[in-house]
């Protein structure tokens, strides 16, 4: 089936003018890695070198976790590529520092503009007004369950509200060996700590209208200490405060943990180890206001504004990230698609895909949208904010604490943005 995708897409080149130039290597950086996705990635590049003679790719693959202080090193070298992967709370860094080149003069030739939805759009303008990536899917949070475990703790379903939530890991905990919750301590934890933070808050919104921010308010820091009750009382593994990416996952599919909140990209690695009927995905929790906040995060690409390849470099952007082609890269890594084309995609059809579907389509569950424009929300979200909530976990700070360093820390960053 990609062969067939590609072989449509490479009846694409034709509308591209002038020849690549001949021993010409494009640098390309990603960070979401696996097999199913590195598979798609090596099938496009072979395609896009046979389109174009005497052009290289060269494939860059840093894994996910610790990938912002890697590709911030290569930067600060001067070892920067052509084209790169940009996690949505890159991009305001990137591009605030001159890095990523503006793509609207390039948008706005480009024939499959008219197909991405209009949150691709809005997402992909997000610093500036302008466009300085094209994002290739969303990552909207729902939440896994592992049946077998929560039928032996006698929880009869799955969590429907944040107090099921905290009862079923509870209960699932008193089994011999067994966690409640695959709790991310580690690389990636801030968006459960926003979304457990909006759930016992009751809005999602990171600043008042001052600038200031609401996270040390009485409704979040409510939420942070149920995420560190969770960790305190025993409902998550006691490494699991320093768990990224991989180790929750490998969490839930071994049955260490019975619940997960995470991405689409998760039914791939969790299908290979797990029948489907041992587990099930529905949408996030809600809290006491019958709402819930799931984060809603988006992976794209950009163009390094050093490349000295940049139409090259644009020309196989929209190789890979094009109606043909980036259904076979979204259903690799479990991202949601962003051409309105690609929504009717047979793939789609799994019952498991219905908890994301239902979540985008759910009135009152309000997608939330971290402050990623903020130039310092990376550095931010990579490192101080995993710290700091590690200290939390483990009691040398308390929640209220944890609420009034992340507020001061953002309050800065966002009356800093304001004054621009």
């Amino acid at each position: 089936m990609l062969k067939k995708i590609l072989l449509a897409a490479t009846m694409l080149g034709g509308l591209y003018a002038g020849q690549a130039q001949a021993d010409t290597t494009l640098r390309f950086v990603q960070t979401n890695t696996s097999d199913e996705s590195l598979a798609v990635l090596n099938s496009v590049i072979k395609t896009f070198e046979e389109q174009n003679p005497g052009v290289k790719i060269e494939l860059i693959s840093i894994p996910w976790d610790n990938s912002f202080e890697k590709f911030a090193t290569m930067v600060a070298a001067g070892d920067i590529p052509d084209i790169a992967e940009m996690p949505d709370n890159w991009v305001a860094l990137y591009a605030n520092a001159g890095h990523l080149e503006n793509l609207e003069p390039y948008i706005a030739k480009w024939d499959q503009a008219g197909d991405l939805n209009q949150r691709a759009l809005e997402l992909a303008r997000k610093v500036k007004d302008t466009a300085y990536v094209i994002p290739y899917g969303f990552f909207v949070k729902a939440l896994y369950y592992n049946k077998k475990l929560l039928n032996e703790a006698g929880v009869a379903e799955a969590p429907k509200t944040v107090d099921e939530f905290m009862h079923a890991a509870e209960q699932v905990s008193a089994l011999p060996g067994k966690f409640g919750y695959c709790l991310r301590g580690g690389s990636g934890s801030f968006n459960a700590w926003a979304m457990m933070g909006a759930a016992a808050n009751g809005d999602n919104a990171f600043f008042d209208k001052e600038g200031k921010s609401t996270l040390d308010s009485p409704g979040w820091v409510a939420g942070f200490q149920k995420q560190i009750d969770i960790y305190k009382n025993g409902w998550a593994p006691k490494d699991s405060v320093n768990w990224g990416y991989k180790e929750t996952v490998a969490g839930f599919y071994t049955g260490t943990c019975a619940l997960l909140d995470q991405d689409a990209d998760v039914l791939a690695p969790t299908a290979e180890h797990m029948a489907p009927d041992e587990y099930g995905v529905v949408p996030m929790p809600k809290g006491a206001n019958g709402k819930s906040y799931p984060v809603l995060t988006y992976g794209s690409w950009g163009i390094m504004a050093k490349s000295e390849h940049k139409d090259l470099a644009w020309k196989f952007l929209t190789l890979l990230d094009s109606p043909e082609t980036d259904p076979a890269w979204t259903k690799a890594v479990g991202a949601l698609p962003v051409f309105k084309s690609a929504e009717k995609d047979p793939a789609y059809a799994d019952p498991k895909y219905r908890a994301w579907f239902d979540t985008l389509a759910d009135k009152d569950a309000i997608p939330t949208i971290t402050p990623a424009y903020l130039p310092e929300y990376s550095l931010f979200a990579g490192s101080t904010a995993v710290k700091l909530g590690q200290q939390a976990l483990l009691g040398q700070i308390t929640a209220e604490d944890l609420g009034k360093q992340w507020a001061d820390i953002l309050t800065k960053a966002q009356q800093k943005y304001l004054a621009k």
